[in-house]
């Protein structure tokens, strides 16, 4: 069995999916049409920067989500491998979870681009600059950085933000508690904890006010019928039903992204083989997961010519 992997915010880089675009008509189309649902030239801001403007929240994650499904329609029209044929499910990390709604027929490409425009500028407003923050705790496992979460709050919120590897929890919330838990991590037997370059405290209780939002959104503009199961977020679990999965988007803003738990529950129900489109990021992780999980990470014309020679 086959998962199709989608990654989230920070697997953004300037000149992404300028290759794609370069080698592919319907790469190219998928960039324009991104261009024109959102009334914006995003395609030139991944493609030259300025960096500051793409990292911004309201627009790395419709670039992310562009460059992944253009790397799919390579895969689809030039390679003639399409996702519901060789695929057994599909999960992303966050934002990406919108990309593999996307990639199941959920959503259509110009609705999911706004949606994820509305839901980088609704997480960016929900918190005023400096007062939130995230942390990476690096060599800590789920009950390290739980324990360690507790003990940095003191009144504040600070929350697991992702539980993305058996090395690797993130941290959110308010900045005072972030730094004490950066400060705290030896006590706790975590290696390192590294500040992030982020402008919002993503996935806490601090996202409420976005959660809402993107309730409204998603009731005026809910998903379809999926070609294939997602694993969701919050659940770690597979969801087929549109409602469902409607409510998991509103929930997943303030809610853990429960990275570790979903790739186990792919793996428990068969999944052997992990492909990752847009990005190099799930993979690496995916290995620290479970060894045993093959993953390849999909980015270059190279990539995809390896890989259909490996999958026909």
């Amino acid at each position: 069995m086959r998962a199709f992997v989608f990654p989230g915010q920070g697997s953004q880089k300037i000149g992404m999916g300028s290759e794609l675009a370069g080698a592919s008509t319907a790469a190219r189309e998928v960039f324009e049409e991104v261009d024109e649902a959102l009334s914006q030239k995003l395609s030139a801001i991944m493609r030259d920067g300025p960096e500051d403007q793409l990292t911004l929240t309201e627009n790395a994650q419709p670039a992310i989500m562009a460059n992944a499904i253009a790397t799919l329609r390579v895969l689809e029209s030039d390679f003639g491998i399409k996702l519901a044929d060789k695929g057994d499910c599909v999960a992303g990390h966050s934002l990406g979870e919108y990309t593999a709604l996307c990639a199941v027929g959920a959503f259509d490409l110009s609705t999911t681009a706004r949606l994820l425009k509305l839901r980088g500028q609704a997480m960016q407003e929900a918190v005023p600059v400096g007062v939130g923050a995230m942390a990476a705790l690096l060599g800590a496992d789920i009950d390290k950085a739980t324990a360690l979460a507790a003990a940095a709050a003191e009144g504040d919120v600070c929350e697991i933000a992702n539980d993305n590897d058996p090395t690797q929890v993130v941290v959110s919330g308010h900045k005072s508690a972030i730094d004490r838990a950066v400060g705290l991590v030896k006590d706790h037997g975590i290696k390192r904890g590294i500040p992030l370059p982020v402008s919002a405290p993503f996935h806490c209780s601090l996202m409420q006010p976005a959660a809402d939002r993107m309730a409204e959104a998603l009731a005026s503009t809910p998903p379809g019928a999926l070609a294939l199961p997602i694993y969701a977020n919050v659940t770690a679990a597979k969801v087929t039903d549109p409602d469902e999965e409607r409510a998991l988007l509103v929930e997943q803003v303030t809610g853990r992204v429960r990275w570790r738990e979903s790739v186990l529950a792919m793996r428990a129900d068969g999944v052997e083989q992990f492909t990752e489109l847009g990005g190099k990021v799930l993979g690496p992780m995916i290995g620290r997961i479970d060894k045993e999980a093959a993953t390849v990470s999909l980015i270059t014309m190279e990539d995809f010519e390896n890989f259909a020679k490996e999958i026909s």
